[in-house]
């Protein structure tokens, strides 16, 4: 191909949000993002990435991607087309190939600051792209594969390569240590549920940092049981666990200053003749009796027991739940933002932050549990766990549900992020939440790059004139 050929393939562009052209028989392709993007989207347009990427690459067993971005946009870029290579498999054709298929990525930095990428970035970016393809393999597995056995072991393996024992509270034990929460979700599975956690303690950490996520297995709704439309896909309800999994690697392989905790709520919402019924009321490890009306509200009640344990037992300052909760968060938030909930709102204003630099897209909800709390209203115990009126901001209530169980009043920082939608597109998990971990908490991390994209402990904000500016290029906080 000559120079001639290349800029008419460019001149041909035309993005709307998106454009592309195939060059010499469709071995190459030339694509363009947006130009612009509004105020709520990354400026790495980290989802029109993937989607170019899984429409247009052509085909073969050795291929190559050239990203053309600003040194900014790296980490969102390189987690964006990461969610372009699911690992997870069973077609009989991927098994007869004797060929390992190869893409190579090279980066091509412009704009201010476009020297050569160091040797720390390029494993930054192996870490991360690893986590999140590790989390999409988790969520794309099904449940008679992806028991909570074996997300044990994914556990212990991850444990294993980071020289971490986990401690596991399992079955009876969780009864008999009042886990009320995730042993009465879990109870009637033939696989039983779990509390497992792997604990990064640094020296001279400063502070406690307790990630929570909900690893159902699989949801089938118990006895309030879900329908023939709603019922599959709900392999996917591991995703808040399977995210913190990915993300607990990556971040420890870089380097973390401070405690972490990866706490790993598992069960499987199975309906059986030891299954929940709704008016059980169920004492969670908090203390507080919960009188259940709706079984399908089930991964409350184990990122519950969660967060109580991350509180009183782990001590944490900082405790963040992430979940794949309700469907209403897609409704309210849509199918690429997540929805963050907090009783801070620097937090809330971060969380949107590290969305926006990491491809990890979030909006917030209302939080206001002075309003909304009292829609768990119990004639018979402290609470009820699923809401009088739907129709009243239920992702909201959801989250305010795990919140009181450390209380309103906590003085630490509490964030809930509900990534039910974002946490796939279409058939195919997308690895959510990896980055956008990584983003939030890289200002803690000894990883420069993972510092460049955080939103918390920077210098400064950016220039007026760049936040005005409503382009690809802006410059984020």
């Amino acid at each position: 191909m000559n120079r001639f050929v290349w800029q008419s393939a460019l001149s041909t562009l035309n993005p709307n949000p998106t454009d592309s052209c195939p060059l010499y028989l469709n071995y190459a392709t030339v694509a363009a993002l947006p130009s612009r993007v509004s105020r709520h989207n990354s400026p790495s347009a980290a989802q029109f990435i993937t989607r170019l990427v899984r429409n247009c690459l052509p085909g073969g067993v050795n291929r190559c991607i050239v990203m053309v971005c600003e040194r900014s946009e790296v980490f969102a870029s390189a987690c964006a087309l990461a969610r372009a290579f699911p690992l997870f498999t069973h077609r009989s054709s991927a098994s007869r190939r004797t060929e390992k298929k190869t893409v190579t990525v090279e980066f091509f930095l412009v704009g201010q600051n476009n020297g050569p990428m160091e040797l720390a970035t390029l494993k930054c970016l192996a870490s991360a792209t690893e986590g999140v393809r590790l989390a999409a393999r988790i969520v794309d597995t099904p449940c008679n594969e992806m028991n909570t056995d074996n997300f044990l072991e994914e556990i212990k393996k991850v444990g294993k390569d980071l020289g971490i024992t986990p401690t596991i509270i399992r079955d009876e034990e969780l009864k008999e240590r009042g886990f009320g929460g995730i042993y009465g979700v879990g109870k009637a599975a033939l696989h039983p549920p779990a509390l497992a956690v792997l604990s990064h303690t640094p020296d001279g950490a400063t502070q406690t940092i307790a990630w929570v996520g909900k690893g159902i297995v699989y949801d089938t709704g118990g006895l309030s049981i879900k329908g023939k439309t709603t019922m599959p896909g709900m392999k996917r309800d591991c995703g808040g666990a399977a995210a913190i999994l990915g993300a607990f690697k990556a971040t420890v392989k870089q380097g973390f200053k401070d405690n972490l905790h990866a706490v790993f709520c598992l069960a499987e919402n199975a309906v059986g003749p030891r299954a929940t019924r709704p008016d059980d009321i169920h004492v969670l490890y908090s203390g507080k009796t919960v009188e259940i009306n709706n079984t399908d509200a089930e991964g409350r009640l184990i990122l519950a027991d969660g967060v109580a344990y991350a509180c009183k037992d782990l001590g944490a300052d900082i405790i963040l739940d992430m979940a794949t909760l309700t469907g209403a968060q897609g409704i309210a938030t849509g199918k690429y933002h997540a929805a963050v909930l907090t009783n801070n709102e620097e937090w809330e204003k971060a969380c949107v932050k590290a969305g926006r630099n990491c491809g990890d897209l979030v909006h917030p909800l209302v939080y206001c549990p002075e309003l909304h709390f009292s829609e768990f209203t119990s004639a018979v115990a402290d609470m009820k766990n699923s809401v009088a009126d739907r129709d009243n901001t239920p992702s909201s209530c959801a989250g305010l549900f795990i919140a009181s169980h450390i209380g309103f009043d906590w003085p630490g920082v509490w964030v809930h992020i509900d990534i039910a939608a974002p946490v796939h597109a279409g058939e195919r998990a997308t690895g959510y939440g990896v980055a956008l971990l990584l983003s939030l908490f890289g200002g803690a991390s000894e990883d420069p790059l993972l510092n460049l994209v955080s939103p918390l402990g920077c210098n400064g904000d950016s220039p007026p004139e760049e936040m005005e500016r409503d382009s690809k290029r802006r410059r984020l906080v």
